[in-house]
């Protein structure tokens, strides 16, 4: 999948869970619409983080120099694109990350904390967010509203930070989702054990498209990255997202939209 792609699943697997829109909304985790809304921009970031493992990735060019250190780094160490981050594993470790950052917090006069790490991460992850989907045209202006979500988040509703853990694995898991999806293919639940198909199967038709070669699994609906489906499906999610953002919205100002009343 390609990133804008990316990140408006990432924001709409977020509205489907927290969101309670009539009709539409899964309501399984209902938060009020400061949670729904600032979430979906922190899964719209996360749901970019698998994509850390390639060098010319979005988030390379978050910060001169340091951002291509990091997706390098990454990439080295997962072994190379779509490998050990676009894993379960990976999965477990960034949902552990982010439950983390939860922890880093700091303490004020009067016994009061500030959830730093929480902000820190909102921040960093909105950023990356609002790039990929072109809201803006230059990374100093995405820096600049990521940090103020940021801030709204640690300053005015520390008590929305508790979501935040959940919104980072929302989107991180709804970008494997994507990938699966796609010809490419993901590396499987199983890695860094990720067994090939034995020679004899490789020829079965339909099978040889869900169990590549390279021992990557797939249900390639999509067909490949920046194909019209993908763009199709990305259209529908992105038109879900508007329907949620603004039935929240409503809600954020008092206004009562119910269905069938």
């Amino acid at each position: 999948m390609m990133g804008i792609t990316h990140a408006t699943s990432g924001a709409a697997a977020w509205v489907a869970i927290t969101g309670t829109m009539p009709l539409i909304g899964l309501g399984v985790y209902p938060l009020d619409p400061v949670g729904v809304l600032a979430g979906a921009a922190v899964a719209a970031g996360a749901a970019l983080l698998p994509d850390a493992d390639h060098h010319s990735a979005t988030i390379s060019h978050s910060v001169p120099i340091l951002g291509r250190l990091v997706t390098g780094t990454v990439e080295t160490l997962s072994g190379g694109h779509r490998r050990g981050a676009h894993s379960a594993i990976a999965v477990l470790v960034v949902a552990a990350a982010a439950w983390a950052l939860t922890l880093l917090t700091f303490a004020t006069d009067d016994r009061d904390s500030i959830a730093i790490g929480a902000g820190i991460g909102t921040a960093v992850l909105t950023c990356f967010g609002i790039k990929a989907r072109d809201y803006v045209r230059s990374w100093a202006a995405a820096w600049l509203l990521g940090a103020l979500l940021g801030m709204f988040i640690v300053v005015v509703a520390p008590e929305q930070v508790a979501w935040f853990p959940l919104a980072v694995t929302i989107g991180f898991a709804a970008h494997l989702a994507g990938d699966f999806l796609t010809t490419g293919g993901i590396p499987g639940l199983l890695w860094p054990w990720v067994p090939r198909p034995p020679e004899r199967l490789r020829p079965v038709p339909v099978l040889n498209r869900m169990w590549l070669p390279s021992g990557r699994v797939a249900l390639p609906l999509l067909g490949d990255t920046g194909s019209l489906r993908e763009a199709m499906l990305g259209t529908v999610l992105a038109l879900y997202c508007v329907a949620g953002f603004a039935y929240e919205g409503l809600r954020l100002v008092g206004v009562d939209v119910a269905v069938g009343s």
